[in-house]
């Protein structure tokens, strides 16, 4: 197995771990950190899949840009009472993340015991993968879902404006 696919199943395995975390927080705070740390570890996804400049954008622009808003968002809704949002053990979760871990010692034991039929990627993935190639792309044959996205990044954003505007009384 080479260290390509040993970094792909690693990457894989925290970017499951991360999410599974993200879900089973109560308090948003420590969901929204769990999900930067799935975001980091889908930037390490893109980098085995020789994928440079969709890892730097995923690390700049959803671990970055986007969490800093998703913060910002939480603390816009004053959630109110902390105590209501702390952890708390649970043995029905603990039990259900040992049998989840089960599961996935029973995976790697199955897809790392037969040959899977991986195969290196194209030596044109590196190609594929350049700034320079996906800006032809979006720019010319993808210009008007970019354009549509675009546009409904505006509406959300003035959306966002125009809930979180508290009234004034005159």
């Amino acid at each position: 197995m080479s260290l390509d696919v040993f970094f792909f199943f690693i990457f894989g395995a925290a970017a499951v771990g991360s999410a599974l975390a993200v879900i089973t927080r109560r308090n948003p705070v420590a969901s929204a950190l769990w999900m930067i740390g799935y975001f980091l570890t889908l930037a390490g996804l893109y980098l085995t899949l020789r994928a440079p400049l969709v890892a730097a954008m995923q690390v700049l622009i959803y671990a970055g840009a986007v969490m800093v808003l998703v913060v910002f968002v939480i603390m816009l809704l004053n959630l109110g009472n902390p105590e209501q949002l702390r952890e708390r053990f649970n043995p029905q979760v603990g039990a259900a993340s040992a049998f989840g871990a089960l599961l996935i010692l029973q995976l790697l034991v199955l897809f790392l015991s037969r040959p899977t039929g991986y195969k290196s990627p194209s030596p044109q993935a590196a190609e594929i993968g350049a700034p320079e190639s996906l800006g032809k792309l979006l720019f010319t044959d993808y210009l008007f879902p970019f354009e549509a996205v675009s546009l409904l990044l505006l509406a959300a954003i003035v959306g966002a404006v125009i809930l979180a505007k508290r009234k004034l009384e005159p």
